[in-house]
């Protein structure tokens, strides 16, 4: 049988990236620790995981200070195509939509989310030219802390109400939807990326809505 391939669109916190100490701070989990390789162990041979995490990435926006290139939409298409057949995308973004500059609500960010999604129904980039499945994650809350303070001002609580907002869009548009909210917390650093523990928590979680997703 052949396996099964899942797409993992998302950030910084899909790319593997550590707390920042500082601003030249780019360190990285090993792959191992990376949520996306405990999900892979987890589900094992039968699975093809794809890791496509741009640190930085939003759902819609260009961001006018790190570039257009972070607008997660913009990507997509080539992204899908690129990868295809693809059996389920998992799509967790929304954390960089929070950052001061954008001046967004939690409802428009979940809208811009639900975009992202729409995208992917849209597409013939599945199994025999369908649309491939899509798992919708809601990102972990953010903290106002460290080096990230300012830059996500007024960030924690439109955090906090983003999952029962993209819960919704995952109804609407009727597919899967799992809250990583519920399985971990940032790593108080920076207040935005994980600890080992997080991906761990959330690689094993990933993984059960996967196969709830897929049989």
């Amino acid at each position: 049988m052949e396996a099964r391939t899942i797409l993992c669109f998302g950030d910084s916190n899909t790319h593997g990236t550590r707390a920042f100490r500082d601003v030249a701070d780019r360190r990285r989990f090993d792959k191992p620790l990376r949520w996306t390789s405990i999900m892979a162990a987890e589900l094992g041979s039968e699975y093809d995981v794809i890791v496509e995490g741009h640190p930085g990435r939003t759902s819609v926006f260009d961001d006018p200070i790190e570039g257009s290139h972070k607008n997660g939409q913009a990507a997509l298409p080539a992204l899908l195509e690129s990868h295809r057949p693809i059996d389920l995308v998992i799509v967790m973004l929304g954390t960089n939509d929070l950052k001061a500059r954008f001046n967004v609500a939690a409802h428009d960010i979940a809208l811009g989310v639900e975009r992202v999604v729409l995208d992917i129904r849209r597409s013939d980039c599945g199994a025999a030219g369908a649309a491939p499945q899509v798992l919708l994650a809601s990102p972990v809350p953010v903290i106002e802390a460290g080096i990230f303070k300012e830059i996500f001002a007024g960030a924690a609580q439109k955090s906090q109400a983003l999952p029962a907002l993209l819960r919704t869009v995952a109804e609407r548009q009727g597919v899967a939807f799992a809250d990583m909210g519920q399985h971990a917390t940032v790593d108080p650093v920076d207040g935005i990326h994980l600890d080992a523990a997080a991906h761990g928590a959330i690689g094993m979680a990933m993984a059960a809505a996967v196969l709830d997703s897929l049989t």
